[in-house]
């Protein structure tokens, strides 16, 4: 049974296929959406865990169809997590800044708790398991955010108009792209898994999201062995 590469038999030839790539679990970091906020100044690498799915990413990665480009986030969990496919294809990675989580101000560097303490409304937010990132005292806002994400993926499509194209970010980074799309004006409305893949078909103008979180390379890595 040929592995699963994401892009349909039937798919039509003038679309292509972006895929948004969340980063593998980082250091000191939890997969849960009520996590601390972290900013871009929040830097750690890959703990044992993401490593390894990275190395299954990578795996998939080579079988899928080559890709036009492969633009990653410059900070360290993104690019350690692409680099296994880009050493087996000898396809070079761009950095775009503008990749980047959103800036939270005043919170980067404090605790949740902290965080909670200084402005009474969070914890209901909390509660309704709303993100909360865009309260953040000098901060980057929901819309600054959105557009900043949206301009950068749409000028690495528009550079690379055809062949399909890898963008390698963070959760935050991934619903502010979607969200939009989807008609969804909760800023974080879904959790990537980490080193997920999220696909965007692309013809033209158009956009349509295809499929959200899948996972398959760690769930049932046997079909992607080389």
């Amino acid at each position: 049974m040929e592995p699963p590469t994401g892009r349909s038999p039937a798919a039509v030839s003038a679309s292509r296929i972006l895929f948004l790539i969340r980063h593998g679990r980082s250091d000191q970091s939890s997969n849960d959406l009520l996590d601390t906020p972290r900013g871009p100044q929040w830097d750690p690498p890959l703990d044992d865990v993401g490593r390894e799915q990275a190395e299954l990413l990578g795996r998939r990665l080579v079988l899928m169809e080559r890709p036009a480009t492969v633009c990653s986030s410059p900070l360290r969990r993104a690019r350690q997590t692409i680099a296994p496919f880009a050493d087996a294809s000898g396809i070079e990675v761009t950095y775009d800044d503008d990749l980047m989580e959103a800036h939270i101000g005043r919170w980067e560097n404090m605790s949740f708790e902290d965080i909670l303490a200084s402005d009474p409304e969070l914890v209901g937010l909390v509660r309704s398991q709303r993100a909360i990132w865009h309260r953040a005292p000098g901060g980057e806002a929901v819309d600054a955010f959105r557009k900043r994400v949206h301009d950068a993926i749409e000028s690495i499509l528009e550079r690379h108009a055809v062949g399909d194209v890898f963008v390698v970010a963070h959760g935050g980074v991934i619903n502010a792209y979607l969200g939009p799309l989807l008609l969804v004006e909760n800023e974080m409305f879904f959790l990537p898994e980490n080193s997920s893949l999220n696909s965007v078909e692309v013809e033209g103008s158009k956009r349509r999201v295809r499929f959200l979180n899948d996972v398959l390379h760690l769930s049932d890595p046997q079909l992607f062995q080389p």
